[in-house]
């Protein structure tokens, strides 16, 4: 069950990152850099985007995590 718990937050954490903070983060960041190429800019966007949607995926399994382990505990079934 913690598994699955954590499974399915770490998608929704990792949809919401991508769909409300990734791009904006990520053209923040770039807009205060400079660049040479605008290949270099489109790159370095990217992997901003993928670094955010990265760690909003690890931070909805870290959740999803703990509050499994939580769920987990109270199944008193018979022994």
């Amino acid at each position: 069950m913690r598994y699955l718990v954590a499974m399915l937050f770490a998608i929704a954490a990792a949809a919401a990152t991508a769909v409300f903070a990734g791009s904006e983060i990520a053209n923040w960041l770039v807009a205060g850099m400079k660049f040479d190429n605008p290949d270099q800019v489109a790159d370095t966007q990217s992997m901003i985007f993928m670094a955010v949607n990265f760690a909003g995926l690890l931070l909805g399994w870290a959740i999803g995590w703990m509050l499994g382990g939580t769920l987990e505990g109270e199944d008193d079934g018979p022994d």
